[in-house]
């Protein structure tokens, strides 16, 4: 069984009753819908914090590609997917 917690958020009359019209058209409770956009929001967010330490830590390595050398492979790419569509 998953541990939970309790918090309160403040939320707009509009947000509460988007919520409640979910709620009813999904026969879901509104503090299910509520926990799960949470939930979601928190794993994008943390997904995109550590995109961004990766890349931070790539750069110190000096792991990455110039960008005119990536440009100028993506552009070959382009031109050889073009040339054999023709």
């Amino acid at each position: 069984m998953t541990v939970t917690t309790r918090i309160t958020v403040e939320i707009s009359d509009k947000v509460k009753a988007g919520l409640d019209r979910l709620a009813d058209n999904t026969d879901q409770s509104p503090s299910h819908l509520a926990s799960e956009a949470i939930a979601a929001y928190v794993d994008h967010e943390l997904a995109v914090i550590d995109g961004i330490k990766r890349g931070i830590a790539d750069m110190s390595g000096n792991r990455v590609v110039p960008h005119d050398e990536a440009m100028a492979e993506i552009f070959s790419i382009i031109d050889k997917a073009q040339s054999q569509r023709q």
